[in-house]
């Protein structure tokens, strides 16, 4: 399957060490240079406010979605190619994964984590075959992946976790694998 475009969710803020901010900047000019389409949650915040500027930034082509409720706490990004208004976040997890390729998952908070779990129950119970490419910035999510990796070793499971999920250092990495 040809990937043309690519949800990305991530944090609504920056935190704490720069290299997420660098990495999200890095994905942005990526994701616009190799032609790709952006999705994304709508916002100018945080790391999802960074990619979508480095996007706009190299000319690239994004559809932002955002739940009515967030237009005010996320900020809605006003310069973007696209930008769905939906009534909720479930709204927002459907439309993005119907309008996506793939999904890459950046650092985030308890958002970016349900988009993460959803999209991995989607895929175990065969909704969909979309790939899904977590970056581990600077090992962000190296307690997470060792958690996964208790839960394949218990017997929670269905098959090993990166048959699920694509683990990646850098942005680079993402599209050296991307298949």
């Amino acid at each position: 399957m040809k990937i043309e475009s690519v949800a990305v969710f991530c944090g609504s803020k920056v935190g704490t060490n720069p290299i997420y901010a660098q990495h999200a900047a890095e994905l942005g000019k990526l994701i616009a240079v190799l032609d790709l389409k952006l999705v994304y949650g709508g916002g100018n915040k945080g790391l999802m406010g960074i990619i979508a500027d480095e996007i706009l930034k190299h000319d690239g082509q994004i559809i932002g979605v955002i739940p009515k409720l967030l237009i005010e706490w996320e900020h809605k990004h006003e310069r973007v190619t696209e930008m769905a208004i939906v009534p909720d976040m479930h709204a927002r997890k459907k439309m993005m994964f119907d309008l996506s390729d793939a999904a890459i998952i950046l650092p985030g908070g308890f958002g970016t984590l349900d988009e993460l779990f959803e999209m991995l129950t989607w895929n175990q119970l065969k909704i969909h075959d979309k790939k899904i490419y977590l970056l581990n910035s600077a090992g962000f999510y190296n307690h997470l992946i060792h958690h996964l990796r208790l839960m394949e070793r218990e017997g929670f499971l269905y098959e090993k976790m990166e048959e699920r999920i694509v683990l990646c250092s850098t942005p680079i990495e993402i599209f050296n694998k991307i298949s």
